[in-house]
Order: C-alpha cells, then structure tokens, then sequence
C-alpha cells in the first residue's frame, strides 16, 4: 500500500484541513515555527543556522521567554522567503546551545522534546508563523515486543559504527518501544515523508511496524 502524508496530519484519528491563517491570537500564548524541509522527532538533535530576520526575533524571544519553538515539515514553499504552508504536526525544538559561525552566522543546536498538533496560525509583518497548538500526549511506556526485535538490533548495530554514540546516547532504553522508534526515526537515511508519517503516529508500537516495513523495503 502507497504511503503518503495528509495535509494536517494530526494527534488522534481526526483527519482535517491544513492549519488555517487567521488574524486573531495572542502572541503570549503562540507557538512560533521555524519551518524546514527536515522532520525533527521527539529526542533528536539538530544544527540550525539562523540568518533571516524574523528567526533571529524569535531566537530573541525564545532567550526572554525560556522556552522554545516549533519546527514543521514543509509541504509547500521554500525554506526561506515568504510564509510556507507546514505540516499539521511538529516537534518542539528546545534550545541546548548556540554560537556565531566562521561566517558570523548565529549557529543553534536544538534538540526535539514535545509533539504539537497545529490547530491555526497567523504570520508576523516580519514573515514569522505563530501557531495555536495542541500537544500530544507523552508515548505510553511499552516494552519492544519480539516481532519488533530486529528493530533493537538495527537501532544497537548503528549505534556502534557512530563515534561518540556514548556521550550522544548515554542513557540508551533498547527494552522501549517508543525510544527505539524515535531513535531509528532519527538515524536511519529516511525520505523526510516516511519520517513525517512517523511523527504523526502516537502508538509506539505501530510506529515500529512502519519502520519495519520501511527497513524490509530497503532490503
């Protein structure tokens, strides 16, 4: 069977249209969304590079505020330029450090915590999307069952050819469902389509039949 993401991908069974704009939300209580043509799942970090404006104003109000942001798959638009239309499901991106680069670009690295399902949006003068969100629920705790096995040996064998994996993944969990998943998600070489259906999938379990049956297809 093809697979494919729906437009507003979203925490339950409920399936509906891409998040509205609208003109009405408090900045206070607004998700800002830095865009991407990369998924970023629960628990994986990532390197940014922040030039345009309007990323720079919410890198400044992530600092004053203590908290983060969201990063969307796009669907449609590019990574820079005008308002892109993202995904209905996102990963929080909390900021773990930053630095100005040898071009004297600001330079973050984020690691993903929370799921969110965008429920509308609005877009700044200056381009920047805030969204009204839901989050998603924390993944149940679920031990690997032994049809997803292969998965935890996978997940163990790529850990070893990474250098520095120790200090990456010092706490490793291969007995949970959600954690393999999520690390897999992460490390394997995905289309970021796969790994966008990944994300919108709460249950830990049928996440890893997905990733099963991506690893077969390779094969």
């Amino acid at each position: 069977m093809a697979r494919r993401i729906v437009s507003l991908p979203v925490c339950a069974t409920e399936r509906s249209r891409p998040p509205a704009y609208t003109a009405r939300m408090p900045d206070d209580t607004a998700l800002p969304l830095f865009p991407l043509r990369t998924v970023l799942v629960p628990g994986a970090a990532l390197g940014l590079r922040v030039f345009e404006p309007r990323y720079l104003d919410l890198v400044r109000e992530c600092g004053r505020r203590g908290s983060g942001f969201g990063i969307c798959l796009i669907l449609d638009g590019e990574e820079t330029g005008t308002p892109v239309t993202p995904a209905g499901i996102g990963t929080e991106a909390v900021i773990e450090d930053f630095d100005t680069g040898a071009d004297g670009l600001l330079t973050l690295r984020v690691r993903g915590a929370r799921r969110f399902h965008v429920r509308r949006t609005r877009v700044r003068d200056n381009g920047l999307i805030l969204a009204e969100v839901d989050w998603c629920a924390d993944d149940p705790a679920v031990d690997l069952q032994p049809e997803h096995a292969l998965l935890g040996v996978v997940l163990r064998k790529i850990l070893e050819r990474i250098d520095g994996a120790d200090q990456a993944f010092p706490d490793p969990h291969f007995d949970d469902a959600a954690w393999v998943g999520w690390r897999l998600a992460e490390l394997l070489p995905l289309e970021q389509t796969d790994r966008q259906l990944l994300l919108q999938e709460d249950d830990p379990d049928e996440r890893l039949a997905t990733l099963l049956r991506l690893v077969d297809d390779e094969d």
